[in-house]
């Protein structure tokens, strides 16, 4: 079965996102446990994680449908050692965040090495910090999000998620969210089926589909290749509706919060509709 969402907001609490959600007949749901631009927030109280875990029950979510993404502020893979610390116990703080509210999945933008150290160097550094998170934290799970290449960002090649994870000690609580545009603008080909496939063969071949928790479906306004990160909605950039209907029709995306980041809220809802009606076309037939 396919878990399907969107990214929604968490404004007025936790607990709306879940709302939210329900209210775009969603299956899945992603959200910030906090505001994303802002390095520290107050903590979670009893009655704010009453109210989402309550919530999560009311209108059947579960842990496996949720995926909550960290702050854009952090840098795990930082070449200055006292930003690197900020960003690693910001990352703590995320985590341990995630496991109040009852959350296994924690989706992160690996890191930049900012043109001062070697690409190499920046991987191990964001391996040694998922490590150190790991060790704080229990039950919740690092996702590492692929990204579109832009700046001096890692991890737009499958090479550098494996590296990441080749680092992580314990590989029961890693695993990697691929996102749709920023494949696309990485280099990685979906406007057929038979590149769907092809990229996807490189996916499972490099990093494995054991390690998939979850994924992105964004079109793209960016060119092909073009290391620039731009979504789109579903059949209006430059990927198309065809991967979104194969992805919907494999059963290796099965039970994992596949999520909209569409740049149209409005229509989020019959994107959602949309992807399950691929799903039960393939179920029908």
């Amino acid at each position: 079965m396919k878990y399907v969402g969107a990214h929604v907001s968490a404004s007025g609490g936790v607990d709306q996102a879940v709302i939210r959600a329900h209210e775009l007949n969603a299956t899945a749901f992603a959200l910030f446990t906090k505001n994303q631009r802002q390095w520290k927030a107050a903590p979670l109280t009893a009655d704010v994680t009453d109210k989402f875990k309550r919530a999560c029950q009311e209108y059947g979510y579960g842990p496996q449908q949720i995926l909550p993404h960290d702050s854009y502020l952090i840098n795990l893979g930082h070449p200055v050692p006292d930003a690197l610390e900020k960003s690693r116990e910001a990352f703590i703080d995320e985590m341990e965040r995630c496991g109040e509210l009852g959350l296994t999945l924690l989706n992160f933008h690996p890191g930049s090495h900012l043109m001062q150290i070697e690409e190499e160097r920046c991987l191990a550094l964001i391996a040694e910090s998922i490590n150190i998170a790991l060790d704080k934290t229990q039950g919740v799970t690092a996702v590492i999000e692929n990204t579109a290449g832009q700046g001096s960002n890692l991890g737009f090649r499958f090479e550098h998620l494996a590296a990441i994870i080749d680092g992580v000690e314990d590989k029961s609580r890693v695993g990697v969210c691929i996102d749709t545009c920023h494949a696309f603008a990485a280099g990685y080909d979906l406007r057929t089926e038979e590149e769907c496939a092809k990229t996807f063969a490189d996916f499972e071949r490099t990093v494995g589909f054991s390690y998939l928790r979850g994924m992105h479906l964004n079109d793209a306004k960016s060119a092909f290749n073009s290391h620039v990160d731009r979504h789109h909605s579903l059949g209006e950039g430059n990927i198309g509706k065809t991967a979104f209907s194969w992805i919907m029709r494999d059963p290796r995306f099965d039970g994992i919060p596949l999520i909209l980041e569409t740049v149209n809220p409005d229509i989020w809802a019959e994107e959602i509709a949309w992807l399950k009606s691929q799903e039960r076309a393939e179920e029908a037939a």
